[in-house]
């Protein structure tokens, strides 16, 4: 996993690549034509996600969301709602380096205060809006139930 934090490091000394519980955020982030922001990331695999990541120890999950998009877009959010939490066992993910996880993610509707998109280059190559009506790109399974989550989003979160 590219840009894995200290904390996730030390933890992989110790287990390996066997599972681990992944708390992150994601970002739902929306242009003036209801599309939503997808990134396309630099692992290798070639899948589109949305931009968010890993919690670090002694952060928040909406300080999380902000830190990341900012770092993977370069664009400043805040976090609004809360659309979802995507836990289930059905969305674990085997990265490239055989390191396998649980992901547990906090999916926030964010809103763009500032910024201007700008892949980071490095943990996302680049950065695209998409409608419903839009033929999505590849993309792992929980990202998958996010966007159609968010394309449906009244209001209340759903569990996953």
């Amino acid at each position: 996993m590219s840009g894995m934090s200290d904390y996730f490091i030390r933890l992989r000394g110790c287990v390996g690549h066997d599972p681990l519980l992944h708390p992150a955020a994601a970002a739902c982030i929306r242009d003036e034509q209801g599309r939503i922001l997808l990134v396309r990331r630099s692992d290798g695999v070639n899948l589109w996600s949305f931009p968010g990541g890993a919690m670090e120890l002694g952060e928040r999950a909406d300080e999380a969301v902000i830190r990341e998009v900012r770092e993977e877009t370069g664009l400043e959010v805040e976090p609004v709602a809360l659309i979802g939490v995507y836990s289930s066992p059905d969305f674990a993910i085997t990265y490239p380096n055989g390191d396998q996880v649980q992901p547990v993610i906090l999916f926030f509707e964010c809103q763009v205060v500032g910024g201007t998109l700008q892949p980071d280059m490095e943990e996302v190559l680049e950065g695209r809006y998409f409608g419903s009506d839009d033929e999505l790109p590849p993309m792992y399974p929980c990202c998958v139930a996010k966007a159609r989550d968010a394309f449906t989003f009244s209001g209340q979160a759903f569990f996953r």
